[in-house]
């Protein structure tokens, strides 16, 4: 799976230029996101910290293992039984 360039600690960052009162014309330009993907982001980490956030996203990566552990069990399941 392909990983983003911009880590929590980032994310937070320009998250945070925005809570100051930049607009989102030059945050976009400066650091090379994308307007949607800025617009993503306010909406899923809004007012968090780079710590809560990083907390998040590993939530989201064991979450993501334990889909596909789930997934290729019940494929087994179905294949054999």
């Amino acid at each position: 799976m392909k990983t983003g360039k911009f880590n929590p600690t980032l994310v937070a960052k320009i998250l945070k230029e925005f809570e100051s009162g930049k607009d989102v014309d030059t945050i976009t330009r400066e650091h090379g996101v994308s307007k949607a993907s800025f617009y993503k982001w306010r909406q899923c980490y809004g007012v968090m910290e780079a710590s809560e956030l990083k907390r998040v996203k590993a939530f989201e990566k064991e979450n993501t293992k334990l889909k596909r552990t789930v997934l290729k069990l019940s494929l087994v399941k179905y294949t054999t039984g």
